[in-house]
């Protein structure tokens, strides 16, 4: 079978299944936070109070099973391909709250999340990363301790600003280290594959991931539990991670990226067409926030479209 087949007969269905997969579990898993007390940004408590939620639990294997599908995908298809599909989890954890709370879902809301996964589609088809090794390269520095500083400032904004603003900021915070997590990932099996089960003990690369990736979890869980509706969230955790992956691919690892006047231009554009997306879905949410605080101040269930 060619290539383009095999896209076709198992990378396209195993990234459709896996973004189901993790709209789903998202859409459980921001129901659940709202069944437990607030709790403020980090704290492991969070996690604490989630875990003795069946429902919840059962949220969390099915990212596994997501996780495992993008794995499948990402062998048989190319990452501008994967990716693109995978943010489609928006759209499927918007229909999913929707269906759990027996509500409809809201047109603005579903053009904000197609512009998102439009300008990743376009974005990623420009620039057509390639090459590059699992090695870090000394120059990963400055771009690691950037993308620490955005995330610390997500955190501060978080902390300061209410609303869909706070829930932004933590998806931010989320999508950076979720893309950070991956490419040390990256690192971690090139080690395995390197030098057997015991290579990446001996590096400080395993650690980071263990460090990292919880943090980044729990802060979807925060984020999740601040905002009254998933999508804004999700579409700028989906959209951040790969945007992050590609920097990180870059910087570190030594790919190549198409570079030509027209494509940076194009991918300028891409640019704008993903931050519209958010911005539309940020306002929009922020709009129907007030409406459901207006109707029922007390409300702490899925909105009228996830």
């Amino acid at each position: 079978m060619s290539d383009t087949g095999t896209w076709f007969v198992v990378a396209v269905p195993a990234a459709l299944v896996g973004a189901a997969s993790f709209g789903m579990a998202s859409a459980v898993q921001q129901r659940a936070t709202k069944q437990v007390p607030n709790i403020r940004t980090l704290h492991p408590r969070l996690l604490f109070e989630l875990v003795r939620k069946p429902i919840w639990l059962a949220s969390v294997a099915t990212v596994i099973i997501g996780l495992s599908l993008q794995v499948v995908a990402l062998a048989y298809g190319p990452l501008m391909l994967v990716q693109p599909l995978l943010v489609t989890s928006v759209l499927f954890a918007a229909v999913h709250a929707a269906w759990l709370a027996h509500r409809r879902l809201d047109r603005l809301v579903v053009l904000g999340a197609l512009a998102c996964m439009g300008g990743l589609s376009a974005f990623l088809l420009l620039a057509r990363p390639r090459g590059g090794d699992e090695t870090i390269e000394p120059q990963a520095i400055p771009l690691g301790v950037l993308l620490g500083v955005l995330t610390v400032v997500c955190l501060v904004a978080a902390s300061r600003f209410p609303g869909e603003i706070r829930v932004i900021a933590l998806a931010l915070a989320t999508g950076v280290l979720y893309g950070v997590t991956a490419a040390l990932m990256k690192v971690v099996a090139s080690q395995f594959r390197a030098g057997g089960i015991t290579e990446p003990f001996q590096h400080w690369v395993l650690y980071a991931v263990c460090l990292i990736g919880p943090c980044g979890f729990l802060l979807s869980q925060n984020a999740f539990q601040q905002g009254k509706l998933i999508s804004p969230a999700l579409a700028v955790i989906t959209t951040v991670d790969p945007l992050v992956g590609v920097a990180i691919g870059i910087n570190w690892f030594g790919e190549r990226v198409t570079a030509t006047p027209a494509v940076l231009g194009g991918e300028a554009l891409a640019s704008l067409v993903i931050v519209g997306g958010i911005v539309l879905l940020t306002h929009r949410g922020e709009v129907l926030r007030r409406e459901i605080e207006r109707v029922d101040p007390g409300d702490r269930s899925e909105p009228t479209w996830g």
